[in-house]
């Protein structure tokens, strides 16, 4: 008997379906008793604590005031927490949104420390980024570096793949300071002429 393929379902980019279900206050619902958000390092967390602020723009300079981002990093000593658990002071892996008011997102989180890659390279201390939006098929996945790491920076093999040198500048958060406290600005460029180096792995 022949086989009969169904017919491929269409796709669709993401939509406000991805804050409805993951970013419940972004969309204006309150939030569940347990919530994976922008909080990944609680005031007992052992690290340096910092707050990350950033906005997303578009290829027109536009802000996108509806992405949705997803953060994994390592631990002040450079270690990956793989067991998540809200009531624990630090876990690898969070979640945040532009609002729409200012279309600005925010974390908090300590610096990570450094790890290895694969071949046992330090690589310099960094946050992996995961970016949805509407019109973006496929999420895209970037890092944040840090600019007060300069030498461990120079080192990264991950930087150092990137050819043209001035590009690297794009995944380098600026340090600042946010009400008193340690932070860094790093803002996302969809397209353009700063447009922010995109990761295909």
């Amino acid at each position: 008997m022949p086989v009969q393929l169904l017919s491929e379902t269409p796709s669709q980019t993401a939509g406000p379906y991805v804050h409805i279900g993951l970013a419940l206050a972004a969309a204006g619902n309150p939030p569940r008793d347990q919530e994976i958000w922008n909080e990944m390092a609680k005031a007992d967390a052992p690290g340096e604590h910092i707050l990350l602020i950033g906005n997303v723009y578009d290829g027109s300079g536009h802000l996108v005031r509806d992405s949705f981002l997803e953060f994994w990093q390592a631990d002040g000593e450079g270690r990956y927490h793989t067991r998540f658990d809200l009531e624990q002071p630090f876990n690898s892996f969070g979640r945040t949104a532009t609002t729409f008011e200012a279309g600005e997102w925010t974390l908090k989180t300590v610096k990570p420390g450094s790890v290895k890659n694969r071949a046992g390279i330090p690589m310099a201390p960094h946050i992996n980024v995961s970016l949805f939006a509407r019109g973006i098929n496929i999420h895209l996945q970037t890092r944040i570096y840090f600019e007060d790491e300069t030498e461990a920076n120079a080192n990264d093999p991950v930087l150092n793949l990137i050819e043209w040198t001035h590009r690297r500048d794009t995944l380098i958060a600026r340090r600042c300071e946010v009400e008193g406290r340690l932070a860094y600005r790093f803002d996302i460029h969809l397209q353009g002429e700063a447009e922010t180096v995109f990761f295909d792995f």
